[in-house]
């Protein structure tokens, strides 16, 4: 199937509140523009260079997702234009983004990384970190930075069961944080291979790569 095929029989599956993000990564502008065509406007990055790139070349309606790993010392390349920052894994990262905000006079949109998954690979908060964080105030003194939801990622196991449950527990743990953060609007997870089991969990924020554009380049 095409990646439009791809795209549309997704959507058709998708609730009315859920929001596609198509990771790109590695994928060429003429694949991002055949899915662009087909109505797709969130796009998620990887490789903040990689994305800037696209940027210059690509429609400027297209809503940029940075979805991996951020380096602190590259937020200053994707401040002016990047629409979600999915992976912001510490107060230090959350200050630096704070800083770029503030040199360009932009409010940046991030969700706050949970480490969910039974591996050490995967970064970020744990839950008690998070909830400390939530109710110290560091966050009101981020005039630059707006906090507007979580983001985890499952183990990458067969195991449904496993998945559902590191889930659920990142579901529990945003509806209990809404109370201390009200701002908190997004949850995003769910991926190719586990995006189902995440939306009956409560996500509202899925990042789908393969399943459009097929496997990676």
């Amino acid at each position: 199937m095409s990646i439009s095929e791809n795209l549309l029989k997704i959507k058709a599956n998708l609730p009315e509140e859920v929001v596609l993000v198509a990771v790109s990564k590695t994928k060429s502008a003429e694949e991002i523009l055949q899915a662009y065509s087909s109505g797709q406007r969130v796009f998620g990055e990887n490789r903040i260079q990689e994305m800037a790139d696209k940027h210059d070349i690509l429609p400027k309606d297209i809503e940029w997702h940075m979805i991996g790993h951020v380096q602190r010392n590259k937020v200053k390349y994707m401040a002016p234009f990047v629409s979600l920052i999915h992976g912001v894994d510490s107060l230090k990262l959350l200050k630096e983004i704070n800083k770029q905000g503030q040199k360009i006079g932009r409010k940046l949109s991030c969700l706050l990384q949970v480490h969910i998954a039974e591996e050490s690979s995967k970064f970020g908060f744990d839950s008690e970190e998070l909830k400390a964080l939530a109710t110290s105030g560091e966050l009101n003194n981020l005039e630059y930075v707006r906090v507007c939801g979580l983001m985890g990622m499952a183990t990458f196991t067969t195991n449904m069961v496993q998945v559902r449950r590191e889930f659920k527990g990142l579901k529990l743990l945003f509806d209990s944080l809404r109370e201390s953060l009200p701002g908190l609007e997004i949850l995003s997870m769910g991926m190719s291979g586990d995006y189902k089991a995440a939306l009956e969990e409560g996500s509202n924020m899925v990042r789908i790569g393969s399943s459009i554009f097929g496997a990676r380049n």
